[in-house]
């Protein structure tokens, strides 16, 4: 049987200001209506003889992948869960130990959450390929047949044909990201293909190779995948030896090493969307080249991407430029550039500064909170809690809080007072008290929170009893 494995712990830096720690770019509506993450889960669809799909993801992005996948009525096989990054050769191997609880024989599809993949037939029709080839023991990837010079992917030289499809070939090498001039002479050749990063293998198989190759790294994740624990519906990897365990990618720790390795050649209009320009590529455009989103307005602006999320942005005599704008910040960059967002993210983290960790909307597993105003001493939210859903039992040492609804029903508890408010009632919140707000009405739960003391970070909370089993 297949079993789809989404890996889904990247950051994508390279898009911010929208991108960001707490609410990566897979998890993003970048090109319909669905999330990147949504969009690999929804084109399995027709895929035979497959189970629910594995689902490998950073810790704190457990409830935004839950709730994406409810949105979209799916229900995971497993939902792993890493407590830091350690590239994707360990992902993978936790992957295949999970799968092989449940089949011996499982061979994996693995998947990027954040490709963009249009052509799905065709990609269906690789895939069953590949999965032929898996079962003949071999290692397979998918190589993007090349349709320009790009220096932004990686490259697969083909070796010997395996079969008679001219699609099916040995690896002959790896390369990494080439100069334009090596990547021109890469297509002019017509033997190189893109490495795409997506995989197909037995779960068996992989192992074996991972073992002869970097034991160090199977052992690590083993040990984590053996000491996991069950927290919800979750599967949360033992944190010590997760931790421990070296960081190396499926093509470095064995694809480039390997004696079993094949790669399917694949035209299935591809993108891994790695910046805003390959982003701009794919989005429809308008009759000058533009790709716009939001509230935008152009004047004599040729190839131009322009995205605007919280307020009118106007473009004016520009062109090749890749505007876009936050709450809280704005990204303006040549295209050529694009690639070089990542260093805005560096800076941000050398100056200690947050823009790159979330947006001044937060997503939580009881709803989200805005920030609306911040001073000396005092920070404004705007609170939204699901129906039935609620905070945690909780107590702040160094700030207090005053909540006014604005709209539906509230149930507050205050010390051992129980209080329900509706719209234009308050109550406050003296610090080191404890207090727990919960939605008892029919729809959302609206309420402005303003925050006043000497220290207002959200590491201030001293949790006593939370639904959803938070360390923080």
């Amino acid at each position: 049987m297949l079993y789809p494995t989404i890996l889904s712990g990247g950051s994508g830096t390279r898009l911010w200001p929208l991108s960001r720690a707490s609410l990566p770019k897979q998890f993003l509506p970048l090109l319909s209506d669905r999330s990147l993450f949504q969009e690999t889960l929804l084109r399995l669809a027709g895929l035979p003889d497959m189970a629910s799909p594995l689902i490998v993801c950073n810790d704190e992005h457990r409830f935004l992948a839950a709730e994406q996948m409810r949105e979209i009525g799916l229900t995971p096989l497993n939902q792993i869960l890493e407590p830091c990054g350690r590239n994707t050769a360990p992902a993978v191997a936790i992957a295949a130990l999970a799968a092989m609880e449940h089949d011996t024989e499982a061979v994996l599809l693995v998947l990027p959450a954040d490709h963009s993949i249009r052509n799905v037939e065709a990609f269906h029709a690789a895939a069953a390929h590949a999965v032929q080839l898996a079962e003949q023991g071999k290692l397979v990837t998918f190589g993007i047949t090349p349709d320009a010079p790009a220096t932004g992917f990686g490259y697969i030289e083909r070796g010997e044909a395996i079969d008679a499809s001219d699609q099916a070939f040995t690896v002959a090498r790896f390369v990494e990201k080439p100069d334009l001039e090596r990547a021109q002479q890469f297509l002019a050749s017509g033997n190189y293909f893109w490495n795409s990063g997506m995989f197909v293998f037995r779960a068996a198989t992989y192992l074996a190779e991972l073992q002869r190759l970097r034991p160090d790294i199977l052992a690590a994740s083993r040990e984590a995948w053996e000491q996991r624990r069950k927290v919800l519906d979750f599967c949360r990897l033992d944190e010590e030896a997760f931790t421990a365990c070296p960081a190396d990618s499926i093509d470095y720790a064995v694809m480039e090493h390997t004696r079993s390795a094949a790669m399917v050649a694949v035209d299935i209009d591809w993108s891994d969307i790695g910046s805003w320009s390959s982003l701009s590529d794919i989005a429809p455009c308008d009759e000058y080249g533009s790709v716009l989103h939001g509230d935008v307005y152009t004047a004599e602006t040729t190839n131009t991407y322009v995205r605007a999320e919280s307020r009118l942005v106007a473009a004016i005599g520009v062109k090749d430029l890749v505007i876009v704008e936050t709450a809280d910040a704005v990204l303006v960059t040549h295209k050529d550039c694009a690639q070089d967002v990542k260093h805005t993210v560096e800076y941000l983290k050398r100056a200690e500064r947050s823009e790159h960790l979330t947006h001044r909307r937060v997503y939580r597993p009881w709803g989200y909170y805005e920030g609306i105003d911040a001073g000396d001493r005092f920070q404004a939210k705007r609170l939204m809690v699901k129906p039935g859903l609620k905070i945690s039992l909780q107590m702040h040492n160094r700030r207090a809080e005053h909540w006014v609804v604005v709209t539906g029903r509230a149930k507050v508890t205050c010390g051992e007072d129980i209080l329900h408010l509706e719209a234009n009632q308050s109550t406050y919140i003296p610090v080191g008290v404890r207090h727990r707000l919960e939605n008892i009405g029919e729809g959302p739960l609206f309420l402005i929170e303003v925050q006043s003391g000497d220290y207002l970070g959200e590491d201030d909370i001293i949790r006593f009893d939370d639904d959803y089993q938070r360390h923080q």
